[in-house]
């Protein structure tokens, strides 16, 4: 699969936004403007580009509560997410959501997460619902390395694959859960492996390489959208 000058250009031009948004996003949070806490995903900007420029406009995503990256990378303002983090009535919440619970659902993104793995169900539903209408489209779900062992992980896996359901569960591996390293929390090297052991396929990619990501989420999208349910 060949990637477009245009579609490379968008890409980055993607992770120039999120970044820049982040390091704004962090100092305001040093200068007392913020209230509460928040959580940056800088360092993780080409997960979030990648996949969700592979997705077309009406697919949906479920975020974490590491998902500016996410949020924007499906299209939303950085003005209304700026006024949603400082409490404003203009925010996409309108001020009531903030960093770990914004939420963009005009460019379908059913909201970042506090909750560990609470993506995963709701992408599962969504995708229920989907296909019960018969849609033709899919959702994404992010979630992190900690949510894999959750139950909700499990479970949300489990329907997916019996149900055979138009979602692709992204994890954002970025080595750590809190300060406990991945490798002191699971026997296997690839957290990938627990989705074959529920049949379903499963890939691993570099994170930092855009082009890998983008490639990988719309060749599954397309696979999905073609499969019958």
């Amino acid at each position: 699969m060949s990637v477009t000058k245009d579609t490379q250009l968008e890409l980055h031009r993607m992770m120039m936004l999120i970044r820049l948004f982040e390091e704004a996003l962090e100092e305001m949070f040093s200068r007392g403007l913020l209230h509460g806490t928040m959580h940056l995903s800088i360092g993780q900007e080409a997960t979030a580009a990648g996949a969700c420029l592979a997705l077309q406009k009406d697919d949906l995503i479920t975020s974490t509560h590491r998902g500016h990256g996410h949020c924007l990378a499906k299209g939303a303002e950085p003005y209304k997410m700026f006024a949603e983090l400082l409490g404003r009535e203009d925010g996409y919440c309108r001020g009531r959501g903030g960093s770990m619970h914004i939420a963009d659902l005009s460019n379908g993104n059913l909201g970042a997460n506090g909750i560990v793995a609470g993506s995963l169900t709701i992408s599962v539903g969504a995708a229920l619902s989907f296909q019960m209408q018969k849609k033709d489209n899919i959702i994404l779900c992010f979630f992190g390395d900690g949510a894999v062992n959750e139950g909700s992980f499990h479970e949300a896996l489990n329907l997916a694959s019996v149900w055979n359901l138009p979602v692709i569960f992204a994890i954002e591996n970025n080595g750590y859960g809190l300060s406990t390293p991945t490798s002191e929390q699971y026997a296997i090297e690839d957290l990938a492996d627990r989705g074959s052991s529920y049949g379903i396929e499963s890939h691993v990619i570099d994170g930092n390489n855009i082009i890998d990501v983008y490639k990988v989420i719309s060749k599954l999208s397309k696979s999905i959208r073609k499969d019958p349910k």
